[in-house]
């Protein structure tokens, strides 16, 4: 659908305005959405600076929705005075709050000493970007950042990129096999209860359509690969 613009004159993000909806008027946009989309997981109902419109959070996505729940406007909302996409500030912030709950034993990471900033990147051990980005890492590390991989196959869970990754995340020294990995030497088959299923349901969740797929620990999206100088920049380094 197309992207619905509307002109705000106010200084703020909507995200400032928003409260949460009269619970009369949340029961009816969420039985309306359940009814329509069965099994719709809806997080949040809030209201917006806009009157009779409301935003409806379905994990870090959002939709807006009339107050008689007879129409769903799907497109982003922006504030042309201030220049800002503020559905983007509210789909970050739900994809902070889906970041900091991924257990720290569930992705592999390379850690920065000192460091100061963290990315979150969806990978797949066959993407010709993701092993270029992975080259990065070293450098990346030493301008204190740290990466955070996250498995998202591309193919999908019947894939044999799928059973690779699974192999990786059952490794003794996953660090290495997923770095093994990237050069062109799989790891070695293995079994085990490991995340790689989940993450990849959870990449597609947060919009995840190609890799790498890199996330700021603000919740912004990066429009795929980046050299480390153009990271940095991304960073407000």
């Amino acid at each position: 659908m197309r992207v619905v613009i509307v002109l705000l004159y106010m200084s703020l993000l909507l995200s400032a305005f928003n409260t949460v909806a009269d619970e009369q008027v949340e029961a009816r946009l969420i039985k309306r959405m359940q009814e329509v989309f069965p099994g719709i997981d809806i997080s949040q109902v809030n209201s917006t600076p806009i009157d009779n419109i409301y935003e409806v959070m379905m994990g870090p996505d959002v939709v807006y929705m009339t107050e008689d729940a007879r129409f769903v406007l799907k497109g982003d909302l922006i504030d042309i005075q201030e220049r800002r996409n503020l559905s983007e500030a509210v789909r970050s912030q739900a994809r902070v709050d889906i970041l900091k709950n991924i257990p720290q034993d569930e992705y592999i990471e390379f850690a920065a000493k000192n460091s100061k900033d963290t990315i979150y990147v969806f990978t797949d051990v066959d993407c010709g970007y993701c092993r270029k980005l992975h080259r990065d890492v070293t450098e990346l590390n030493e301008n204190a950042i740290t990466v955070r991989y996250l498995a998202y196959p591309r193919g999908g869970v019947r894939s044999a990129t799928y059973k690779q990754m699974e192999n990786i995340w059952c490794a003794e020294d996953r660090p290495q096999a997923l770095t093994d990995a990237k050069n062109g030497r799989p790891a070695k088959a293995s079994k085990c209860d490991n995340p790689v299923a989940n993450q990849y349901a959870l990449g597609k969740k947060m919009g995840v359509r190609g890799t790498p797929a890199i996330f700021l620990e603000d919740g912004q999206a990066l429009p795929g690969y980046m050299p480390p100088a153009e990271l940095l920049k991304a960073l407000d380094r």
